[in-house]
């Protein structure tokens, strides 16, 4: 099994960066929309794809769990939301919000590609990938399918939390993509009183960086108006948090400077030689016992 096939180029992608942390609620898809939101405040082009096909939690952080997504039978059609980001996720697919997907891996893994491949998200800057926790088959079909110019992990200073993260930073660099520093989440909280930091996650050794050998990108507290928002707001969040997402959104930037895609054929001139393809592509026909591969 070849696990690093060559990745599906999106010319008008210019960056792809994923969110990553093995573990579930140590605050990945905050740190995600957090990420999306400074690079946006900076002037950025920025997409959001929720990688997370069982449990979607980027439209109701962004403010767009109330829209539904578009297509036209061949072509997914992101949301755009009031800060102008570009938002795909399952959910945003689903007759109800807490529809629960419920899939065998093939077709997650399906869904993710057609994310992907399959969606007009123009010309960006920056796509943010939001994954799932763990090393399952969506993420190994994102690390198989997309070229990432580089991962932020983000993870609680806790001992058995880092060892489950460290499983995911070994399977990126098993896969060919490039950690740049973690996200350290909680370590302290913000008394909504007082405004003093108090010790909350902090098991008194080593901090999750040095745990796992990373670049320390951020460490955010929690904060009371942020967990028990509805919604992310960029204009809403305090000054101090606002800080630290562009001390990430500027680490990154720092990190995939100089990075360039790999050379491969992008994804608009892989078509179909089915002319009764309905899709325009081959992936959709491959198993097909009529398509052109199966003849």
């Amino acid at each position: 099994m070849d696990l690093v096939p060559e990745k599906k180029v999106n010319p008008k992608i210019k960056r792809v960066i994923g969110v990553m942390s093995g573990k579930g609620g140590v605050g990945k898809s905050t740190v995600a929309v957090l990420l999306a939101q400074s690079l946006v405040a900076k002037g950025r082009r920025v997409g959001v794809l929720d990688a997370d096909i069982t449990g979607p939690s980027i439209p109701r952080l962004l403010g767009v769990d109330s829209f539904r997504g578009e297509s036209d039978g061949h072509t997914l059609f992101p949301i755009v939301n009031e800060e102008g980001l570009r938002v795909l996720s399952i959910n945003l697919f689903t007759d109800e919000e807490d529809a629960p997907v419920i899939w065998r891996g093939p077709l997650l893994g399906k869904a993710l590609e057609q994310f992907w491949e399959d969606a007009d998200w123009g010309e960006l800057d920056y796509l943010v990938v939001d994954f799932p926790p763990g090393t399952s088959d969506v993420v190994l079909t994102a690390f198989q399918t997309i070229p990432f110019a580089g991962m932020v992990v983000v993870g609680t200073p806790q001992d058995y939390v880092s060892m489950i993260v460290t499983k995911s930073v070994k399977m990126a660099g098993m896969l060919n993509a490039p950690v740049i520093g973690i996200v350290e989440n909680m370590r302290t909280m913000i008394c909504p009183n007082c405004g003093e930091a108090v010790k909350l996650f902090d098991d008194g050794g080593e901090d999750s960086a040095q745990r796992l050998g990373l670049p320390l990108l951020a460490s955010l507290p929690w904060r009371k108006e942020v967990v028990q928002a509805r919604s992310i707001r960029w204009k809403d969040l305090p000054e101090a948090l606002r800080g630290d997402a562009d001390t990430i959104s500027s680490g990154v930037e720092l990190a995939v400077a100089s990075w360039t895609p790999p050379e491969k054929s992008p994804l608009a001139e892989e078509t179909c030689a089915d002319e009764d393809c309905e899709c325009g592509k081959q992936s959709c026909c491959q198993s097909c016992a009529d398509s052109p591969a199966a003849r």
